[in-house]
């Protein structure tokens, strides 16, 4: 499996499980609640670690750059996604979830259906970066060889 198409299956995963989260929060509802919002982070971790972790299986590819950059276009890809998501919801299913999103205080102030686009992708692309640093700091040194003394 090569690396593009690694990227499209955990960006997938990863959107599935926040769209899977979102949905089971709006069965209990708890869609209102914004500090579930901070979840999505752990399913952004998630998927990156299983990109880098696939690639260094398959590919054998332990370089920190090469994987770090895997991690954020993953990661990246699924906060489009998910956006692209969000949006759609508001458009085709649920219009009063902006008024939802307007009140949180994730985001507070009367903003436009693009301007919460806007807010999100700054928001994701935070979490994006953050979290492949993040889990970078666990395969960092994978290559090196540890030596017994």
């Amino acid at each position: 499996m090569n690396q593009k198409k690694i990227i499209i299956k955990y960006a997938v995963l990863i959107t599935l499980m926040i769209g899977g989260f979102f949905l089971l929060s709006t069965l209990f509802g708890l869609e209102e609640n914004p500090y579930l919002r901070f979840l999505n982070l752990l399913f952004v971790l998630i998927g990156i670690r299983e990109v880098i972790k696939r690639n260094i299986e398959i590919h054998k590819e332990t370089n920190y750059l090469v994987n770090l950059g895997l991690g954020l276009q993953t990661s990246v890809l699924a906060v489009i996604f998910s956006i692209i998501g969000v949006i759609g919801y508001i458009e085709l299913i649920n219009p009063n979830f902006l008024l939802v999103m307007n009140n949180s205080f994730l985001i507070g102030g009367d903003l436009s259906l693009a301007e919460i686009f806007i807010t999100l992708l700054i928001e994701g692309m935070a979490s994006s970066f953050i979290g492949s640093f993040i889990v970078m700091q666990f395969y960092k040194n994978h290559d090196k060889i540890v030596s017994v003394v």
